[in-house]
């Protein structure tokens, strides 16, 4: 059975990448002419790429007969199904007999019908090709193996089970992409072309038929280093790409360098978002003409485009060269800093890739594959953030309603509910209103609170604590607890766990944990002190029966025991807020950092170092198991920030409350 066989799938195209159309060529390597890249074989650095790949400058053995690549390759590769066929190459899909996995197996003539092709050129185009195409990154698809005979060359490749952007286009509403969608398509491929530039390899034949969505919305750029093998088998002559996205100094066989695949990048993304493709047509002077002549300005055709948008994919298609940008890192930078967001462009991409693969294998009599979509964990979101865009909130509310129900249940039994079903049903009650808005549970607990001071406490007594308090309180709601959740999570929480401790110190590394993790440096360190010093209050009121008079509210405060533990984790809550700030800017800048380390470190250390500090007199006679005790509760907070940060993701926000 031949490995590429003449039946072509009513799919063509989908999920594998498309070969090349008859104005495919050349070259893989900066800097060079046009004209002559695909046969100078040398690298950006001066080396003969040839010698690199032990092919001796033009003295090469003879390939083997044609047909003995393909029979090699039947050995270990079944044919499934033909998903590309044209002038230059087809697409095969295949099953790998040793490994049980799909691949897509790209054949590639070694010479056009109408050309004649010395073995020298073929020769060092096959190795300049393949030393493209063996690029390794998470948005370039995956070469796996390249082997070649007198007639052909074949590309084993991974199958990417989705469809090309060509596709997608031409079968979505509109025939264009939503802002967050091209956000993720741009970003993806920047930092492909990004990281082969970094490697001395251009591209240049970027087009929507090169471009391979899956479906997880996960974007990859297909076919580097084809364009040099197609120049030199004689397809398209010496100009390459293909004609509507390569820039003029391509299409006139003049040096071509990183700019080229940025115009090109331009090119396509002005496509994706205006449906129209700006220098498409029929031949290369019409092309260079509609260049020339200049694009419509996105603008017109999308008022609400960003300028910063616009202004990068202007700059991008100039015709001169001079006049575009030199790096595509500053082209990505200009096009995506207002644009939108790409997390939100994936997950659009993966559900209508769904959808119109869904219909598509309805119409076919086949079941749907959505169900079956791989889940890939995106550590920004954490492995609840990943499945669901609301797990923040929902931690926040279980956080707070758990929290509130606990110190709800303490303060109705000290104000005196006596049945036990009410009490709990109560509670729960409570509970449950603050985790829908933590905001609520915050004021709950300290009205609570209020109401149980006031009613066992003599009332000359309590009222000078009852009004200071209200107004603090009332100051804190209206700043922070109405606005940040979870500033009202940190306040009930260190409430909570005051009651169930029997202390603040010990209760102080847990708040100060989560409200590191959840809010911005600042906030979460007056978080921190705002609810220690309630819980403060509250646990002296408990013990008391209710009552705090002035005196005894004055001794709970400003006392040393309090007062060091309070101040200290409150500094290390914005000390961790401010590590974990960095430690997401690393991440998304790819940078490896130390702080995460000294994240984890910080809580135990200064646990132990504020239980001496507390009793500065006796350090000597501060029990051993005192120290453990301090130890164990600082690691714990440095496990709570870890399971936060593996469960939620080390992406930073500042949840949003009313601001009505």
């Amino acid at each position: 059975m031949p490995l590429f066989s003449s039946h072509r799938s009513p799919r063509s195209g989908a999920g594998t990448p498309a070969s090349h159309g008859p104005t495919a060529v050349p070259g893989a390597k900066a800097g060079y002419p046009a004209s002559d890249h695909a046969g100078n074989g040398f690298t950006p650095g001066g080396a003969p790429l040839s010698q690199r790949h032990g092919l001796g400058g033009v003295h090469v053995a003879p390939p083997p007969p044609a047909g003995s690549a393909a029979s090699a390759l039947l050995k270990r590769y079944r044919p499934l199904q033909t998903r590309a066929a044209g002038g230059f190459g087809s697409v095969e899909i295949c099953l790998d007999g040793r490994l049980q996995r799909r691949v897509a197996i790209k054949r590639m003539p070694l010479a056009s019908p109408y050309n004649r092709v010395s073995t020298e050129t073929t020769a060092t185009a096959l190795a300049e090709a393949r030393t493209a195409s063996m690029l390794q990154h998470p948005n370039i698809v995956q070469v796996i193996d390249f082997t070649y005979d007198s007639a052909y060359a074949y590309l084993v490749m991974e199958y990417v089970d989705g469809m090309s952007l060509e596709e997608f286009l031409a079968r979505v509403d509109g025939h264009s992409l939503t802002y967050d969608e091209a956000a993720c398509i741009a970003d993806a491929l920047v930092q492909a072309l990004s990281f082969a530039h970094e490697n001395g390899v251009l591209h240049l034949d970027i087009k929507p038929a090169n471009v391979l969505i899956d479906h997880s919305g996960h974007v990859k750029l297909a076919d580097f280093g084809m364009a040099t093998l197609a120049s030199a088998a004689g397809f398209g002559g010496a100009r390459g790409g293909t004609i509507g996205y390569i820039p003029p100094e391509q299409l006139n066989g003049e040096v071509v360098d990183e700019r080229s695949d940025i115009f090109a990048l331009a090119s396509v993304l002005y496509e994706s978002l205006c449906a129209a493709t700006p220098f498409r047509a029929g031949t290369p002077a019409d092309s260079l003409a509609n260049i020339e002549k200049g694009v419509i300005y996105p603008s017109n055709l999308l008022p609400d485009i960003p300028e910063s948008a616009e202004d990068a994919l202007l700059c991008a298609l100039a015709p001169n060269a001079c006049d575009r940008m030199t790096d595509v890192g500053e082209f990505g930078d200009l096009f995506l800093a207002n644009l939108g967001n790409p997390r939100e462009g994936r997950r659009s991409l993966a559900r209508i890739i769904a959808r119109l693969t869904s219909d598509e294998e309805e119409e076919q009599g086949g079941e749907t594959q959505e169900a079956a979509r791989a889940w890939e964990l995106d550590p920004a979101e954490g492995y609840l953030g990943s499945r669901t865009p609301r797990a923040r909130f929902y931690a926040l509310g279980a956080i707070s309603g758990a929290a509130v129900a606990v110190t709800s249940w303490t303060l109705l039994g000290d104000l005196g509910i006596a049945d036990p079903l009410v009490h709990a049903l109560t509670a729960m009650g409570i509970g449950a209103g603050a985790a829908l808005a933590p905001q609520m549970g915050s004021a709950l607990t300290a009205g609570g609170w209020l109401m149980l001071i006031l009613n066992n406490t003599p009332l000359l007594s309590v009222l000078p604590v009852a009004i200071l308090s209200f107004a603090l309180l009332c100051a804190w709601w209206l700043v922070w607890g109405r606005l940040q959740p979870a500033s009202s999570m940190a306040f009930t929480v260190a409430a909570a766990c005051t009651l169930a401790c029997g202390s603040t110190s010990l209760a102080a590394p847990v708040v100060a944990a989560l409200a590191a993790f959840f809010l911005a440096p600042a906030h979460a360190a007056t978080s921190t002190a705002c609810g220690l010093a309630f819980a403060r209050l509250l646990i002296a009121a408990h013990v008391a029966g209710g009552a705090l008079p002035l005196d005894m509210a004055a001794r709970a405060l400003f006392s040393l025991e309090f007062l060091i533990p309070a101040a200290g984790f409150s500094a290390a809550a914005a000390g961790a807020g401010w590590m974990l700030e960095r430690i997401c800017q690393a991440r998304q800048d790819s940078r490896s950092t130390s702080l995460t380390t000294i994240l984890y470190l910080l809580l135990p250390v200064v646990s132990v170092a504020l239980r001496y500090l507390a009793q500065p007199m006796e350090i000597a006679s501060v029990p051993p198991l005192e120290v453990a005790e301090a130890v164990g509760l600082g690691c714990l907070s440095s496990i709570i920030v870890w399971i936060c940060v593996y469960l939620l993701g080390y992406k930073r926000e500042t949840p949003e409350g009313d601001r009505s």
